[in-house]
């Protein structure tokens, strides 16, 4: 399952032949997203495993019949800024509950994002995508 911000980003992959153009898309994505103030780069918010820096902010809040997740992220990198947007893209939106249940290898793996990062890129990817359903994890916890 994921949110219908993905589903677009997937269909432009779709559309897109070549892996640059891809990048050049990924990238694209990231300087779309607003920065993140200086307030939330701290170590609270700091993502620990990935080659750059990381920072994500969860924005939980309270909607008719339960809790909808978002979250805000910067790096100090152009292709991971990119790739946080997709993982907003995938996470933002959704209930609360159906975040754990976000299969992100297969759905990211639609868009071939496996075969063509760095292994340090997609242990960030990993790191990112591990943060988030923690913090989903724990706010889940924390409300039931």
């Amino acid at each position: 399952m994921a949110a219908e911000a993905f589903e677009d980003i997937a269909e432009t992959f779709d559309f897109l032949d070549d892996w640059e153009d891809r990048y050049r898309h990924v990238i694209e994505l990231g300087k779309a997203m607003d920065p993140l103030e200086d307030a939330f780069r701290v170590p609270a918010t700091k993502v620990e495993g990935c080659a750059s820096q990381v920072w994500l902010v969860p924005e939980i809040t309270d909607a008719d019949g339960g809790q909808v997740f978002a979250f805000r992220g910067d790096s100090d990198a152009m292709i991971v800024r990119g790739l946080i947007a997709i993982l907003r893209a995938l996470y933002s939106g959704l209930p609360l509950s159906e975040v754990p249940k976000v299969d992100a290898a297969a759905e990211l793996a639609r868009l071939g994002l496996n075969d063509h990062l760095s292994a340090q890129r997609s242990n960030g990817l990993r790191a990112m995508i591990e943060r988030i359903r923690t913090v989903a994890a724990t706010e889940l916890h924390q409300r039931a």
